[in-house]
């Protein structure tokens, strides 16, 4: 096991920059996922800790050592991939044991690492089976236990659920969360599925265009993003989006208004533009608003799409009568639309006129400029005098 630490690492392809001066440190022991949209530069960011791509500028280290210049193979590392790349004409511990072959370990020693990996990802009795007798999954454990053999001081595994079907992702996270309680060692997981990300890691990096937007816990990037990039691609359905501009005594939004405090909300003022974010479970009826301890002044609205999901109904809300919904427009970051999330049982319609209220406690604030976060909740309008800012509170 081993700590990795990137030192302002930059990679670029002539005229194109796929990192832009990353620097992170790596725990021992940890389980991190580079998450992000396609292109986002996770992939490059863990070839250029394997060593498979070298960086423009920048260091890496993996435990105490510069590693920036070596070999993949002196790094200390084993890489699961997406493709799991089995050989089809050798069975299962041949697989397995191919590296250690190639490295000249002694029989029994091959034997002996061999049938702890295949223990520990439980594949015992199936050390003579041939690639195409076995499941996706069951291959998956294959390409795994061949990097566990190595013993490296780092797993780094590139997306190595995504040729699987759905269930089978599901069952395989719970597998790899199992496998790092158990080894107990270093994980750089890449994917772009934030579910994954969310439910594995123990911190998650997020990427966009190259660059690193927040590395932190899971729920931290869920409840405190550090900019509107991180808020909407945390989070499915994503969060709405809402421009509006400080006032006195508020936030004015095209479709109505939310009592602030505007000395609460630090580096802007009034005048100033800013971007309300409210995820859909923080949007609510009404008629329910008793349940929450501090909620927004009623928001007039009319139904437009249902989605039912089993646990979990979707309303498309829209905020002007004159507005019609169009598959063209991201509903969450239209300024007359409002997607909220509601019980199963929940009594209501297309085409409903509706009260709603946003539960004040779960609204971001954000600079519409920059994208950069602001406040990550209310104060509560009592305290606004003399109370702390809604960041400090917390």
């Amino acid at each position: 096991m081993a700590r990795v630490q990137l030192e302002n690492v930059t990679k670029r392809y002539d005229d194109v920059t796929a990192v832009e001066d990353v620097s992170m440190e790596i725990e021992d022991g940890e389980f991190v996922t580079f998450v992000g949209p396609s292109g986002c530069g996770k992939s490059t960011t863990m070839e250029t800790v394997a060593g498979l791509t070298k960086p423009t500028e920048g260091r890496v280290y993996i435990g105490d050592d510069d590693v920036t210049t070596l070999a993949p193979k002196d790094r200390g590392v084993a890489m699961v991939f997406q493709n799991i790349a089995l050989f089809p004409h050798m069975d299962v511990y041949d697989n397995i044991s191919f590296g250690l072959r190639l490295r000249t370990f002694s029989d029994d020693e091959i034997r002996k690492r061999v049938e702890q990996a295949a223990e520990i990802v439980q594949l015992e009795g199936m050390l003579d089976r041939m690639p195409d007798e076995m499941s996706g999954g069951q291959r998956q454990r294959v390409a795994i236990a061949r990097a566990i053999v190595r013993n490296p001081d780092v797993f780094l595994m590139d997306e190595p659920l995504a040729n699987l079907d759905a269930k089978l992702r599901v069952h395989m996270r719970t597998e790899l969360q199992r496998l790092h309680r158990e080894l107990e060692t270093t994980i750089i997981y890449v994917t772009h599925d934030q579910a994954e990300a969310m439910t594995m890691s123990d911190r998650i990096a997020i990427l966009d265009g190259g660059e690193l937007q927040q590395i932190a816990p899971p729920l931290t990037c869920y409840n405190e993003p550090t900019n509107r990039f991180v808020a909407g691609f945390i989070g499915s359905p994503s969060m709405n989006f809402l421009e509006g501009e400080l006032i006195e005594g508020g936030l004015r939004t095209e479709n109505f208004d939310v009592e602030l405090d505007p000395g609460a909300v630090p580096g802007v003022g009034v005048g100033d533009d800013v971007t309300l974010g409210v995820r859909p479970e923080d949007v609510h009826l009404a008629e329910h608003a008793d349940s929450l301890a501090d909620h927004t002044a009623h928001i007039e609205a009319r139904t437009d799409v249902l989605e039912p999901m089993g646990d979990e109904v979707f309303v498309y809300l829209l905020l002007a009568e004159e507005v019609q919904g169009s598959m063209e427009e991201d509903p969450a970051s239209s300024p007359n639309q409002l997607l909220m999330s509601v019980t199963p049982d929940t009594e209501i319609h297309e085409d409903q006129a509706v009260d709603v209220v946003l539960d004040r406690s779960k609204v971001h604030l954000f600079e519409t400029a920059t994208g950069d976060a602001l406040v990550h909740g209310l104060t509560d309008r009592s305290d606004q005098e003399s109370g702390p800012t809604a960041t400090e509170a917390e």
